[in-house]
């Protein structure tokens, strides 16, 4: 631990806001030179976000907002750009589905794709229709592929206990579940 530190720089993170005053939080990042391992290391800050533009709970009320509203909607609401969104919602997705752990006994799930950039870059959301919660986010696309892997990560006596999945009819999304599950209903949306 040093006393010291190396150099430090003013940055500024937005916060929640108070009515319709946009509040940023202004800190100083400093960088602190480690003696151990001969190298300079970023403070680390507890209450800031994996983007150190945004504080943790304003990313959270951002992901939260995403979850009753379309991207576009949030946007407008928040002045912020939709990539900026999107990857606010996708770093709640991980932390939301980190904080569950361990996948306890599915009997519904969902499984939709979200699209990680504009244009057509999806990754792929299964929820636990029972807890209304994602339980694993994932894929490089939404190929049969992609969700194979979450598939692959379940025992058996989890893939047993799944009795329905909802999804749309995407004929790749179809073949995984139907590979792995092949008793299960399927509700169509």
């Amino acid at each position: 631990m040093s006393k010291t530190f190396y150099d430090s720089e003013t940055k500024r993170a937005r916060d929640l806001s108070s009515g319709s005053f946009r509040i940023s939080v202004e800190f100083e990042y400093r960088r602190v030179f480690c003696k151990k391992c001969n190298a300079v290391k970023v403070e680390t800050l507890s209450w800031l976000a994996s983007n150190i533009r945004y504080t943790k709970r304003y990313e959270r009320y951002i992901g939260r907002l995403c979850r009753e509203l379309t991207i576009k909607r949030v946007v407008e609401l928040e002045r912020l750009s939709w990539y900026q969104v999107r990857q606010i919602e996708i770093n709640y997705m991980h932390e939301l589905v980190g904080r569950l752990g361990k996948i306890t006994r599915l009997r519904a799930v969902g499984i939709d794709e979200i699209s990680i950039r504009k244009g057509h870059t999806y990754m792929i959301c299964v929820s636990d229709l029972d807890k209304g919660r994602p339980i694993w986010v994932g894929g490089e696309g939404r190929r049969e592929e992609d969700l194979d892997l979450f598939y692959t990560m379940l025992s058996d006596s989890q893939k047993k206990n799944i009795s329905v999945v909802v999804m749309d009819m995407w004929k790749p999304f179809r073949k995984s579940t139907l590979k792995y599950i092949p008793h299960v209903e399927r509700i169509i949306r």
